[in-house]
């Protein structure tokens, strides 16, 4: 049987391949998506995913009714509400790299993947609040490294989660220095932020991503807290002891 990976990736004729066998099979009425997944051996929201998501699929109009919807558009909504709404149960961590790994290459979707992912990423932020889940963590941690190596969002984007006063998710995800390091905003201009926590700081220091005269002017600013402050002149002065 294909797997979730091998239908995101197939092409024009190896989806109708897939598919058309279904289209002229006998019993399948209500739920055409769900019972065409099942004899994939795939769950239903996997399977609308990898096809929703594939990018040969905004050709081929006929795959939707294949899956049971009205229209392409009816199918893309289901794929946009699976995804945005489950956290890694029905979609598991590896469906969504898959994901990412597709729509970096793809215009299109990349352009949705932004407004798809704000809804995302409530969803699990609101779930790791509920039951501080270390699985659901850890999983997000990787998923996050995912979207900011792979180039998903755009400046948009990352400048809403800097502009987050007090964002606890933002420094569990170490989020700032995965935007430095993919060299997304430069460090020096997310250093002098006021929105970004001082031990969000403390790490991008400890990766050696500031140089000693920002640090320097960062603290002529009589405005600094006085947490700030003092991991400031703390890395000062364990980088003199260490030379």
């Amino acid at each position: 049987m294909a797997s979730f990976k091998e239908i995101l990736n197939y092409s024009e004729e190896e989806l109708l391949q897939l598919l058309y066998k279904f289209n002229q099979s006998e019993g399948i009425n209500e739920d055409k998506a769900e019972a065409i997944a099942i004899q994939l051996k795939l769950r239903e929201a996997q399977l609308i995913c990898a096809i929703g998501f594939n990018i040969s699929v905004k050709k081929l109009p006929e795959i939707a009714t294949i899956l049971g919807f009205e229209n392409h558009d009816s199918l893309i909504n289901s794929r946009n509400e699976f995804f945005t709404i489950d956290i890694y149960k029905l979609l598991t961590l590896d469906n969504i790299l898959s994901i990412y790994s597709i729509v970096k290459n793809d215009n299109d979707n990349k352009q949705i993947m932004e407004y798809l992912l704000s809804s995302r990423l409530e969803s699990i932020e609101k779930r790791i609040e509920e039951t501080v889940n270390s699985l659901i963590i850890d999983k997000y941690k990787e998923e996050m490294r995912a979207i900011y190596s792979d180039g998903i969002v755009g400046i948009d984007f990352v400048e809403t989660r800097l502009n987050k006063s007090d964002s606890g998710f933002r420094a569990l995800l170490n989020e700032v220095t995965l935007i430095v390091e993919n060299k997304i905003i430069p460090a020096g201009d997310v250093f002098f932020r006021e929105t970004i926590l001082p031990q969000e700081k403390r790490k991008l220091l400890n990766k050696g991503l500031i140089p000693r005269d920002l640090i320097e002017t960062r603290l002529s600013d009589s405005n600094i807290s006085d947490v700030e402050k003092k991991i400031l002149y703390d890395h000062l002065k364990l980088n003199r002891e260490n030379t």
